[in-house]
């Protein structure tokens, strides 16, 4: 009997944010699986342990999160203004299914120092001590990404007294610029169907005010008391709850039908990663995961959004992106929730505690344009080297 070799493969394993993936330098992949397809997906799935019917992604390094069961490929760019290509790709856990339609905002956080350290920055530009400008370019959204990587006696600094509720020890800062984005490219829009709040009827369920908003990510924000909801919600009140998922499943995919993300219903099978489903609350009192405090004198809003069927434990970095983005359009869900008005910035609640995330917006002649938003995140190396899959995988 003969037996497959392990196939040994470079790659990082990096914690962005309130991610973690796995990350890979483009030329570092087999050859089959540096172009995209079959046998890319097969790899990755591989790497990360899916598609496991257990639910645990034990044989591989998922984490059994939509957090968690994360990878990266980035590349040097040859895109005139940027460094660096980065794709991301969500894996399915239960399910042989790789997600390429968004962005993570998270990881984006862990890309600057991923490609410093990969040798993917022209030396020169890398200061011995200071701020390293790393111009990324987002390859799943065609979207610009300029991170401010700390750099202390030529290294990646990975250690600071920068906190991000989510994660258990303070880091080092990484300030992220979303450049531009808003989706208005190939008939798209910020708000797609070019209302700032709309009518979603679901058969079945009910009629929802919704504020539908390309920006960062796709995004569905809706009130939380439409929804039953306080907005205050942890894991557990929601994740335990089949058919309480299984109704904001179905409330996200004809809110998918409604931005013309998806042609027909079935279609929202394979778009597991957009769009987001977000609610929003004004402020109220409530214990994080953590066990602290959040107090509603302390934010501007309650936000509380579903990724990949499970309510987040902490809120996507793109998610984040639209939320500061539709907070600074005064009119929309978001902007009402905490309080209306122009704003440049807001600090909400989720789960894990808050994040203060900024958007520039102004209207022109009738259109509401986004320069860019920001927020600060921070990332570290947990480990590196090199990850094990079966040779045979890249078989098909």
């Amino acid at each position: 009997m003969t037996h497959a070799p392990q196939l040994r493969v470079p790659a990082s394993y990096m914690r962005g944010g309130t991610s973690k993936g796995v990350f890979f330098r483009l030329h570092d992949l087999p050859t089959g699986a540096r172009v995209p397809g079959a046998v890319r997906d097969a790899l990755l799935l591989r790497v990360i342990g899916s598609p496991d019917p257990y639910g645990k992604q034990i044989d591989g390094m998922g984490g059994a999160s939509s957090s968690t069961s994360k990878t990266v490929i980035v590349s040097r760019s040859a895109r005139a203004g940027h460094d660096v290509d980065y794709l991301f790709g969500q894996v399915a856990i239960d399910r042989a299914f790789m997600d390429w339609t968004g962005n993570c905002g998270n990881l984006s956080a862990a890309v600057g120092p991923f490609a410093i350290a990969g040798g993917l920055i022209d030396a020169t530009r890398i200061p011995r001590d200071g701020l390293c400008t790393v111009r990324i370019w987002q390859a799943n959204i065609g979207k610009t990404i300029i991170a401010h990587v700390p750099i202390t006696d030529g290294q990646v600094q990975e250690t600071g007294d920068f906190e991000l509720d989510g994660v258990t020890f303070p880091a080092a800062e990484i300030v992220l610029e979303f450049v531009e984005p808003a989706d208005e490219g190939e008939g798209g829009a910020m708000f797609p169907t070019g209302q700032l709040v709309d009518d979603l009827d679901v058969p079945g369920i009910g009629r929802f005010k919704a504020t539908l908003i390309n920006a960062g990510i796709p995004t569905i924000f809706l009130d939380a008391a439409a929804l039953g909801y306080s907005g205050t919600e942890l894991q557990e009140a929601i994740n335990g709850d089949a058919a309480a998922l299984a109704r904001l499943e179905t409330i996200r995919a004809h809110g998918a039908l409604k931005m013309g993300l998806i042609a027909d219903l079935a279609q929202i099978a394979g778009k597991q990663h957009t769009p987001k489903l977000a609610f929003v609350a004004p402020p109220a009192d409530y214990v994080a995961s953590s066990g602290k405090p959040v107090r509603a004198a302390d934010i501007d809003l309650n936000v509380r959004a579903v990724s990949m069927g499970k309510l987040h434990h902490a809120m996507m970095g793109t998610c984040a992106v639209a939320i500061g983005t539709a907070a600074a359009i005064p009119g929309t869900l978001v902007n009402l929730a905490a309080g209306g008005g122009p704003r440049e910035a807001v600090r909400f609640g989720h789960p894990s505690g808050t994040l203060r995330v900024g958007a520039q917006a102004r209207c022109v002649e009738g259109v509401w344009q986004v320069q860019k938003a920001i927020m600060s995140r921070s990332a570290r190396v947990l480990m590196e080297g090199a990850v094990r899959v079966p040779a045979d995988v890249l078989d098909g």
